[in-house]
């Protein structure tokens, strides 16, 4: 035998030697096996599908305080107190400070007219005052010697030195002069009025808000002529801007004749936004104006909000509805009534009632206590928690440990 089939002999398998254990494990090893997929395959014939369903979160239900709706009304969102700003005299608007929504206070600067001839008149006004000061001045010297002459030839008249006459026109040029005086300061007070005049001329250059508010509209521009009145067609402003009190928002309806009856000052409102339909605002009936509209057959309502917010902005939709009576402000909270959830959720063994609840994939029966019922819906006091998923309609396969497919 050469030396490769030695090493090829010994590279050889001789079963006969192998140990029996070994046989055994092969054969444990293989049964277990089958008995894994058997198990498997008999687990997956009898899990059944999951079962569709509907599911909602339970949300805790408390009774509305406030009565019922006995009118609903549409309206719009008015300002109380509105303004276009303008100028007392006509002007080329110099300079404006502001902008749309621009929140202005009290009696601040909004713009300023070209005050170049309004300055001349002015300093030509304290001129005049200066001259007639001057004048007074003068005057009161010239009285002043006229009064020394006059004593002066009193004396030598008491002696019989001079005439009769002379003391007579001394006399004369005294009172002459004292009248005088008085004119001039007449002449100051009248131009001191006139300094006035022209002063307040100069300060109706400055337009300022008339009170606090925002602005909504620049109506002009620098360069432009500005007048009280309209005039000069198109090229003329009537305003430099639109101020609006957002404190002073409220709402008016126009109710119909036949249902004003139901409507009395101080009721209770609430009031929804057409931009915010979720949002239910607070208000009471400020006053019903004691006139009716004969073309439209309606009397007006004006509705104050009980709280200002910035969402609320003028000439803004709004339904309103009118509360049958004010909730009291003293009233303790109303006890909750439970989840509510409808008939459809419960399911009725006898005496008892069941709902499913959800959890991570699968349907749990649970036993629960109703409280109260209100139309299609039910009030459950206990066994199911706010919060928590239930199934919402409970199909007929549905049982306890389910899964279910959403």
């Amino acid at each position: 035998m050469t030396s490769k089939d030695e090493l090829l002999s010994q590279l050889r398998i001789n079963r006969e030697q192998q140990p029996e254990g070994d046989n055994k494990a092969r054969l444990w090893i293989g049964a277990a096996v089958i008995a894994v997929v058997i198990v498997s395959g008999v687990t997956l014939f009898n899990d059944p599908a999951p079962v569709k369903v509907q599911i909602e979160m339970a949300r805790m239900a408390v009774p509305d305080s406030s009565a019922a709706t006995v009118l609903d009304a549409t309206g719009y969102v008015v300002a109380r107190r509105t303004a276009t700003v303008s100028s007392k005299v006509t002007g080329k608007v110099a300079e404006i400070y502001i902008e749309e929504g621009q929140q202005v206070e009290k009696d601040q600067i909004v713009a300023r007219l070209d005050d170049s001839n309004t300055l001349r008149s002015l300093e030509l006004s304290k001129a005049e005052l200066h001259a007639a000061k001057t004048q007074v001045a003068e005057t009161q010297a010239r009285l002043t010697e006229a009064k020394l002459t006059l004593e002066r030839n009193t004396e030598l008249a008491r002696r019989q030195l001079i005439s009769a006459a002379v003391l007579d026109k001394a006399r004369a040029d005294f009172e002459s002069l004292r009248a005088q005086v008085a004119s001039r300061q007449a002449d100051i007070a009248v131009s001191q009025k006139r300094l006035a005049l022209q002063q307040q001329n100069l300060d109706d250059l400055t337009l300022r808000a008339p009170f606090a508010g925002v602005v909504i509209s620049k109506d002009s521009q620098p360069g432009e002529m500005i007048s009280p009145i309209s005039a000069g067609g198109g090229f003329t402003r009537t305003g430099i801007c639109t101020l609006v009190d957002m404190a002073s928002l409220e709402i008016e309806v126009d109710v119909n004749e036949s249902y004003i009856q139901r409507v009395r000052e101080g009721q209770f409102v609430q009031a929804i936004l057409e931009a915010y339909p979720e949002w239910k605002i607070p208000a009471k009936v400020i006053a019903i104006i004691p006139t009716a509209d004969r073309q439209k057959a309606t009397v007006k309502v004006r509705i104050g909000f009980q709280a200002s917010d910035p969402r609320i902005l003028p000439d803004m939709g709004v339904k309103v509805a009118f509360m049958n009576a004010e909730p009291v402000a003293e009233e303790k909270p109303k006890e909750p009534l439970g989840v509510r959830v409808p008939t459809t959720a419960v399911r009725s063994e006898g005496e008892d009632k069941f709902i499913f609840v959800v959890k991570d994939g699968v349907a749990e029966l649970r036993k629960v206590t109703l409280n109260a019922s209100y139309g299609n819906d039910v009030y459950i006091a206990t066994g199911l928690r706010a919060g928590e998923d239930f199934v919402v309609v409970i199909p007929p396969e549905l049982k306890d440990g389910a899964k279910v497919e959403l």
